[in-house]
């Protein structure tokens, strides 16, 4: 099997891809979100996973020992409400902030696994956490001290998803990797169902509009846009597969940052405004943060 294609590393192309991929879905999203909630919008993406990886398991049964259920129940759990708040988030904000927010989840995994698994952290994953927050505060510029509720879903994001990613260091010892997706898929489509259809019982603040939207049948194009967000959510997993199975995790990693590039050039295709001066210097203090983190890791 060859190494290169057209003179490039295939990891590196397939990485590409799936960024690219990713920055699609995230603009089907957008668009999308402007007719349906976010949580319907997150039941959608994650029905076509469930159908895919559960007919991955009918013909290829699980091999796995299992026994650690809650771990599992957790990955699910905070995945699915990581990917909420960022679906929310496309919505509201710029799509290239958007994705960058969801992008410093390496910076909370560095926290994380040093927390919960006894990982060292050197100087270098050091100086890519501060360079990270910092460029998160760039990124939100705070007034008055405070976040706002787009900033706070944001950050969440990427602590949801960096509980999720070090959980999974755990579970692989113990589930098929199929499991573990599909825990979080399954949880994925069965949380919005529950909070779509208590939505009419219960009585939020604004605070909480993320989590509950009363569900609204798509009809006409809107059906095109539901199914091109499971078709390039689906995609951009399956080259991010075959990329880290192609070349090293670090370089796939760094290569992996190019979405949010994808996604600002998107999402300005959408009409979203051009980032100012901060929010772009905190763009690339975030990138280079991760960019540190995944060299680090590679070593």
């Amino acid at each position: 099997m060859k190494k290169y294609i057209l003179g490039m590393d295939r990891g590196i192309l397939f990485m590409l891809l799936a960024s690219l991929s990713f920055a699609f879905m995230g603009g089907f999203v957008k668009v999308l979100s402007q007719i349906l909630p976010a949580v319907e919008v997150t039941f959608f993406r994650n029905i076509f996973g469930v159908v895919l990886v559960g007919l991955s398991i009918y013909k290829i049964p699980l091999k796995q020992t299992g026994g650690k259920f809650l771990l599992l129940v957790f990955r699910g759990s905070m995945g699915f409400a990581a990917l909420l708040a960022y679906f929310y988030l496309i919505a509201n904000i710029p799509l290239g902030e958007a994705i960058t927010y969801n992008k410093t989840s390496p910076i909370f995994v560095a926290i994380f696994a040093y927390l919960f698994l006894n990982e060292k952290l050197g100087k270098n994953a050091i100086l890519a956490i501060l360079l990270g927050f910092v460029g998160i505060l760039f990124v939100a510029q705070p007034t008055g001290g405070s976040f706002d509720k787009y900033d706070v879903l944001g950050i969440f994001s990427g602590i949801g998803a960096a509980l999720a990613y070090t959980s999974i260091r755990e579970l692989r010892k113990y589930y098929d990797t199929r499991a573990i997706v599909m825990s979080f898929m399954s949880i994925g489509t069965i949380a919005p169902l529950i909070l779509m259809l208590s939505t009419p019982y219960v009585s939020v603040s604004s605070d909480f509009d993320w989590m509950f939207s009363e569900f609204i049948m798509p009809k006409g194009i809107e059906w095109f846009y539901v199914t091109a967000v499971g078709l390039f959510a689906t995609a951009s997993q399956l080259l991010m597969t075959k990329a880290y199975e192609l070349t090293k995790a670090g370089i796939v990693g760094t290569i992996s940052y190019s979405n949010i590039v994808f996604g600002v050039i998107i999402g300005l295709v959408l009409g979203d405004a051009l980032p100012n001066i901060w929010t772009f210097l905190g763009i690339i203090l975030v990138i280079s943060s991760g960019l540190l983190v995944a060299l680090a890791k590679d070593k």
